[in-house]
């Protein structure tokens, strides 16, 4: 290569730059002395289990700070509820690197051959797999009161819990005296604190990979990592740049290798989410069943949103459904999902069918995006080698204090 890696990537940037800073939101405004004292409060109530019904689960206990804030296992869906017997629906994502997520929007794109064609029609942004949540604070609720998560069905639960805390007294100085009677408002003040907590601290957005190194000139790609950075970005082979290399993120041109985006990838179904043994069931994304504002959009359904790619190699879970348990194996699909479909779909009158979608959604299936445009038999974009070139790649998103996750061998 003429160029060094750390120059290839800011060229890639370079065009990218007005835009990503056109579509970043700005942060969230607080009152410097209160902001620091909220985000006190919210680290306190981020690693509290006694704010579950169980008693036995913290925001930490699915997001823990030791990998990435991230799942702390393999399991494809996490466990929680009263009991702990429950189960999610969707793995777990990191929460680092989300500060720059910006709000939901679409503009939707009149024909067909515009939606699934132009990149600016796709939907994009919000908080959580379907983006229905535009703001940390008010994702805050969802796992709170979720029945298979932290399960306390109201906020007048949380409230309880909240007032009988640590850190009781200190919630009451910054969001009033009465705040525990106001059960509603409370449990928005926990979110709000959480959302600070989120932002504010420095753990949540590090930079301090190798790939942020080489960006700054500090360290170079040995050579496999440069076959395989080069591989990744290629519009003509892996394509990944497409969705994973455009935004920048909270340290100027350091990217948060996501646009935001929202892609039907057919994945294949899952049967380790227990949801999953009910056939007549289905988590269709954008358009239900968490979310319920686009369900009555069909092009929606099957739609969940790109996830950053930082620190993606030290994980044991990878899509919205946690299908797959290696890297390698994920991106095996990617590159041969249509060369070689049978490998990944149970046969339907002969054909492939993708099995984690309803009949009437097959088609939303993204078929013309590198490298989902190949064809049944036809040669992957990535040989084994590849794919070993492109992990190496990904393990330079890494953060220096990101550990790996490990096999459990029961739950």
């Amino acid at each position: 290569m003429r160029r060094t890696a750390a120059q290839a990537i800011l060229l890639l940037l370079t065009g990218l730059t007005l835009a990503a800073c056109q579509r970043q939101p700005a942060a969230p405004a607080a009152q410097p002395a209160a902001a620091s004292e909220l985000a006190a409060i919210g680290k306190l109530a981020f690693f509290d289990r006694s704010l579950s019904a169980s008693g036995q689960q913290s925001c930490a206990s699915c997001h823990s700070p030791a990998h990435a804030y991230g799942p702390p296992n393999h399991f494809a869906v996490q466990p929680g509820g009263a009991d702990m017997q429950e189960h999610g629906k969707r793995a777990v994502p990191s929460l680092r690197y989300l500060r720059s997520v910006p709000v939901w929007t679409h503009t939707y794109a009149s024909s067909l051959k515009d939606r699934l064609e132009v990149s600016d029609n796709m939907p994009s942004g919000g908080y959580a797999w379907d983006g229905r949540f535009n703001r940390p604070a008010e994702q805050a609720a969802a796992p709170l009161l979720g029945a298979d998560e932290m399960a306390n069905g109201s906020a007048a639960a949380v409230t309880e819990k909240l007032s009988r805390s640590a850190y009781a007294q200190r919630f009451r100085a910054a969001f009033g005296a009465d705040i525990f009677q106001r059960p509603d408002d409370a449990l928005r003040a926990l979110g709000q604190a959480l959302e600070r907590f989120q932002f504010d601290d420095a753990s949540f957005r590090p930079f301090d990979s190798k790939f942020d190194l080489v960006l700054d000139g500090k360290a170079q790609f040995n050579p496999q990592e440069a076959r395989g950075m080069a591989l990744f970005v290629d519009p003509k082979g892996g394509n990944c740049a497409s969705c994973h290399l455009v935004e920048q993120g909270a340290a100027g041109a350091h990217p948060t290798l996501t646009d935001y985006n929202f892609q039907t990838l057919g994945v294949p179904r899952n049967p380790e989410i227990p949801a999953n043994a009910n056939p007549a069931y289905y988590d269709l994304g954008l358009c239900g069943p968490a979310r319920t504002d686009k369900a009555d959009n069909p092009w929606y359904c099957g739609m969940f949103r790109t996830p950053t790619l930082r620190n993606v190699a030290t994980r044991q879970v990878f899509f919205h459904n946690g299908r797959f348990h290696s890297l390698e194996e994920a991106l095996r699909f990617y590159v041969q999902r249509d060369t070689a479909p049978e490998k990944w779909y149970p046969q339907v009158s002969g054909k492939p069918h993708f099995d984690d979608l309803p009949e009437q959604y097959q088609g939303n299936v993204d078929r013309r995006t590198a490298p989902m445009s190949n064809h049944r038999g036809g040669k992957p974009v990535w040989s084994e080698t590849d794919i070993a070139d492109v992990v190496a790649f990904l393990a330079t998103l890494n953060d220096r204090d990101a550990q790996p996750v490990r096999t459990l061998t029961h739950r």
